[in-house]
C-alpha cells in the first residue's frame, strides 16, 4: 500500500519550487499535486494520456478546446489525451490533484 497526506505533499511541492509534484507513478496511473497562484499562468500543454483534475481548493476557470468552465473546491474535470486545455482567470490559489492514465509520458513517442 502507498498512502499520502495532502499537507505533506504540498510541503514537498513547495520545497521543489515547482508548480507540479508527481507523487505516484505506476505503469497504468500517475498522480501529482499542481498548485497555481492567484493571477498566475498555467504553462501546460496537451498530454499524451487522459487526465482527471480534482480541485482541492481555490477558484479559477479551465478552458478545454473552446469550452470554458468555472472550477472550485470539489470540481472534477476529465480531459482526453492530446486535447488543448489550460486553467486561467485564477482568482484564488488553485490546488489540484492530477490523475494520468496510463502514467504521464508513457504514451509519448
Amino acid at each position: 500500500m502507498q498512502a499520502y497526506e495532502l499537507t505533506h505533499l504540498l510541503s514537498q511541492r513547495k520545497d521543489t519550487n515547482k508548480l507540479y509534484l508527481e507523487f505516484l507513478k505506476v505503469p497504468d496511473l500517475s498522480m501529482g499535486v499542481y498548485v497555481l497562484p492567484a493571477g498566475g499562468t498555467d504553462p501546460q500543454s496537451p498530454h499524451t494520456e487522459d487526465e482527471v483534475y480534482y480541485v482541492v481548493s481555490g477558484k479559477a476557470k479551465i478552458k478545454v478546446v473552446d469550452e470554458d468552465r468555472a472550477v472550485q473546491a470539489g470540481s472534477v474535470v476529465y480531459v482526453a489525451k492530446n486535447v488543448e486545455h489550460r486553467f486561467h482567470s485564477i482568482e484564488e490559489e488553485l490546488t489540484v490533484i492530477v490523475f494520468f492514465a496510463p502514467a504521464e509520458y508513457s504514451n509519448k513517442s
